[in-house]
């Protein structure tokens, strides 16, 4: 009994259940075509058939049937075709890019589409100077044989050790299949290229110093490289991991960074003290500046005052001399009197010294008594 014969309990075909089956199916009957069998397994009552050339022509006709029926559910089972999320599909048609599938199911001409998947979210990474062997939390690097590509010189004939790493996406699926042979190597070549040449047109210092701006400018260069290139990749991240000297070099340079620490202590220390005794000793300048300007004017004022009041005087004292004589003797006395402890009066025909019977101190006292 063939398979297309057998039945289930109930007295039904079995229908194919999949691909799977219905090749089975067709691979059954493709034999029974060849066997000289009947379908109950009996032998065929056929007379046999007279001549070569006959039974050579079918035997032709049958393999040329089965190589159709193979091609052809290869060729169904190969139309349809799925994109997983964050690939695209790039289809050529006889050799010529046609179109780029996003995501999910489609279907392409059989044997005469080319299907190339590609992934547009996976993070590509290359590093440099070192290598990452146990990647997590504590991650392990190896930087042994990695120095030809670490090693650099300066701008200023220094030797210096950097170590980066690069991480790019795919931008362009079409020139990242089939504008560069080998985009990796690509994009190793040109970030050694364009580090390289920025490290050796700087100064030892200013490349230890200016790790970020020479990290940005180096990431900008390689991109423009890339795109010149056509690889069809964007560059998400450039960073200089480590900057320091070759290990041959490294006690000097250890000794050389101590001094320039202690000098830079010793410029902050001085500069502290100019910044606290200057501007103290500019203050009390000043101070005595302008306090010198104000007894300058006091005295300027004061003498003008004196001069104007002596020229009123002297004014006066012209208009009136006896007068003006005796205001001024008398408001001498005024304020001179109040000072003087002991007043002795005398008189020109008396020999002997008058007696002064001073009436403001008793009259004080007696204010005071009562």
């Amino acid at each position: 009994m063939s398979l297309n014969d057998q039945q289930n309990p109930w007295g039904k075909k079995n229908s194919p259940s999949g691909p799977e089956d219905l090749l089975s199916i067709l691979i059954q009957k493709l034999r029974d075509a060849f066997s000289d069998e009947s379908p109950t397994g009996s032998q065929s009552t056929k007379p046999p058939t007279t001549g070569s050339g006959h039974s050579l022509f079918s035997g032709i006709i049958k393999i040329v049937l089965i190589i159709f029926a193979i091609l052809l559910f290869q060729g169904m089972l190969s139309s349809f075709y799925t994109i997983k999320p964050g690939e695209v599909g790039v289809i050529l048609r006889l050799g010529k890019h046609q179109r780029t599938s996003p995501s999910g199911l489609h279907f392409k001409a059989p044997y005469l589409e080319k299907l190339f998947k590609v992934d547009i979210e996976y993070m590509y990474k290359e590093e440099f100077g070192f290598r990452t062997r146990s990647p997590g939390q504590s991650t392990v690097f190896d930087r042994k044989g990695f120095e030809k590509e670490s090693l650099m010189i300066t701008g200023d004939k220094n030797v210096i050790n950097v170590a980066w790493i690069v991480q790019y996406k795919v931008k362009d699926p079409v020139d990242y299949l089939f504008k560069v042979k080998n985009v990796k190597q690509a994009v190793r070549d040109a970030s050694e290229m364009v580090t390289r040449r920025i490290v050796g047109n700087m100064d030892f210092d200013y490349v230890l110093g200016n790790r970020d701006k020479l990290a940005n400018d180096a990431q900008n260069e390689l991109q423009s490289e890339l795109d010149n290139l056509h690889c069809g990749v964007k560059i998400f991240t450039l960073q200089l991991l480590d900057i320091n000297p070759p290990d041959s070099v490294k006690p000097a340079f250890n000794e050389v960074n101590e001094a320039d620490q202690d000098m830079k202590r010793l410029v902050n220390e001085a500069e502290e003290t100019y910044n606290r005794v200057i501007p103290k000793a500019r203050g009390s300048a000043e101070q005595t500046v302008k306090e010198a300007e104000g007894y300058a004017i006091e005295r300027i004022n004061k003498a003008k005052g004196e001069t104007a009041r002596f020229n009123a005087i002297v004014h006066e004292y012209l208009q009136a001399e006896d007068v003006t004589r005796t205001r001024m003797y008398l408001e001498a006395m005024h304020d001179i009197l109040p000072k003087v402890k002991q007043i002795y009066v005398m008189d020109q025909e008396k020999q002997s010294i008058l007696p002064f019977l001073d009436l403001s101190k008793g009259q004080v006292n007696s204010t005071k008594e009562q």
